[in-house]
């Protein structure tokens, strides 16, 4: 690789905006030549018994746990991420691991009943699979797709965010000194028009997982289809936060800054819609508001913070190009002194009567909430409905079946009733309609990463 400047991205500290490290960046041959190693490693491990490629999970998820204060605190500086988040990201990649270090001696196929002799099926591994990594949650969402693909027998090639490498560079390093084999997991730095899209290109690459926007998505989606290749998807997202009118209002709006301005609202499950029933409205508004401004909005490097900045310039800009459109009803702060170079939107709430309004269809991905009222549940559903995402979503409300009811309606991938959880790893994660293709996490996760042979042995 050459060490002109061309080929070196300085990563910023985007509380700050500070310099905190140079990483070179992947050329298309470095791409072409780590797809062609992990190609090459892929039958030892494929061959590996299931015990010992669950063994050398287990080792990994170790090494995760010995150095979580140190992944978390490059994510603090690298992607701005809060003293809490970044350790819950580090600990759920040692999760992730550990849980799916249980599948490798679990790919059960079956036997089915058939005339004239016995037929068995086999769950068989791709071969080279490339992850895409997104900047805002860099270390889980490398976790939930190289942890089961490993674990199902094949080898990874992952590109972090070009914007958010450290930890991902990291976590490449802690696999080989827990013994996984080289060229088994390879971490290549560089740009998605580069590295990313050889992933698509390349037919020694199986399977392409993505996460980010749903326009490079559809790209992608279109470029694997050239091969016929696999991929899944986890993109845009546009949740609502459905509060009926018999719900606990104080704990609705108490926890409703909290399902949108984490990680500053770059998460595309935020509830960065809410739909209020009109009656209880005013009151929830009224409740809301010393709840955002009383959020800490802090220094990342601040135990205490708990929102930071956005990624980078760029990101600010898109975010506050949205809320000079609007008239912002209430807004948190944002620090100053030594921070306030960096790249800080306060958290914002604005409301909306007509549906149409640009802020409440399109993805902002920033600290910022839209409100408006329903009249009743059907009305509720229709709003919540009304959009091209459909990833994720909360229910507010006393009646059960009312809850159950409206998560039945409501067209998204992952719902909680009184709750703003999206992703456990021990549940499936994914979104409906332009929110994504496929599933991860759960049970079922390594099978997505699988080829089903069926043998027929004649009597």
């Amino acid at each position: 690789m050459s060490d002109t400047r061309a080929d070196l991205h300085t990563v910023l500290n985007p509380a700050t905006a500070a310099p905190v490290t140079d990483v070179p960046l992947a050329s298309t041959a470095d791409a072409d030549r780590a797809i062609e190693s992990a190609h090459a490693a892929f039958p030892a491990w494929k061959a590996l018994p299931p015990g010992e490629r669950a063994g050398l999970l287990r080792r990994f998820a170790a090494v995760v746990d010995a150095h979580v204060d140190e992944l978390a605190g490059l994510e603090v500086r690298n992607a701005g991420h809060t003293w809490g988040n970044a350790r819950w990201e580090a600990r759920n990649v040692r999760d992730c691991l550990n849980y799916y270090a249980g599948a490798p001696e679990r790919l059960f196929g079956r036997q089915i009943p058939v005339p004239g002799g016995v037929d068995i099926t086999f769950h068989e591994p791709l071969g080279v699979v490339g992850i895409i990594v997104p900047w805002n949650f860099p270390m889980p969402i490398a976790g939930w797709g190289l942890a089961p693909a490993l674990a199902a027998g094949n080898t990874v090639v992952l590109k972090p965010a070009e914007l958010t490498p450290l930890t991902a560079l990291r976590l490449g390093e802690l696999a080989l000194e827990a013994g996984l084999p080289e060229h088994v997991l390879t971490v290549v730095a560089g740009k998605g028009s580069v590295v990313g899209e050889r992933f698509v290109t390349h037919p020694l690459v199986r399977k392409v997982c993505f996460t980010g926007s749903t326009e490079v998505g559809k790209r992608i989606m279109a470029g694997c289809a050239e091969q016929v290749k696999r991929v899944t998807l986890e993109l845009g997202g546009k949740s609502a936060n459905i509060v009926f009118a018999d719900a606990d209002i104080d704990a609705a709006a108490a926890s409703a800054p909290y399902a949108v301005f984490d990680n500053a609202g770059q998460d595309c499950c935020a509830r960065s819609r809410i739909l209020v029933e009109r009656s209880a409205y005013d009151e929830f508004l009224s409740k809301l508001q010393p709840a955002v401004e009383g959020l800490r909005v802090l220094d990342p490097g601040d135990e205490a913070s708990e929102m930071g900045p956005l990624i980078s310039a760029q990101q600010q800009a898109t975010v506050t190009g949205y809320l000079d459109e609007v008239e912002v009803a209430f807004a948190g702060s944002v620090p100053g002194g030594a921070v306030a170079d960096g790249f800080w939107v306060p958290p914002s709430v604005v409301t909306v009567e007509d549906p149409a309004t640009r802020i409440w269809r399109e993805e902002v991905f920033g600290p910022v909430v839209a409100v408006m009222p329903f009249d009743d549940e059907a009305d509720a559903v229709a709003k919540a409905n009304d959009t091209e995402y459909g990833l994720s979503g909360s229910i507010f409300t006393t009646d059960l079946g009312r809850g159950l009811r409206v998560a039945r309606a409501v067209e998204a991938g992952n719902l909680s009733v009184n709750s703003h959880s999206s992703v456990r790893y021990w549940t499936p994660f994914g979104g409906y309609k332009q929110s994504g293709l496929g599933r991860e996490l759960g049970p079922d996760a390594p099978m997505a990463f699988t080829e089903e042979k069926n043998v027929f042995i004649a009597h």
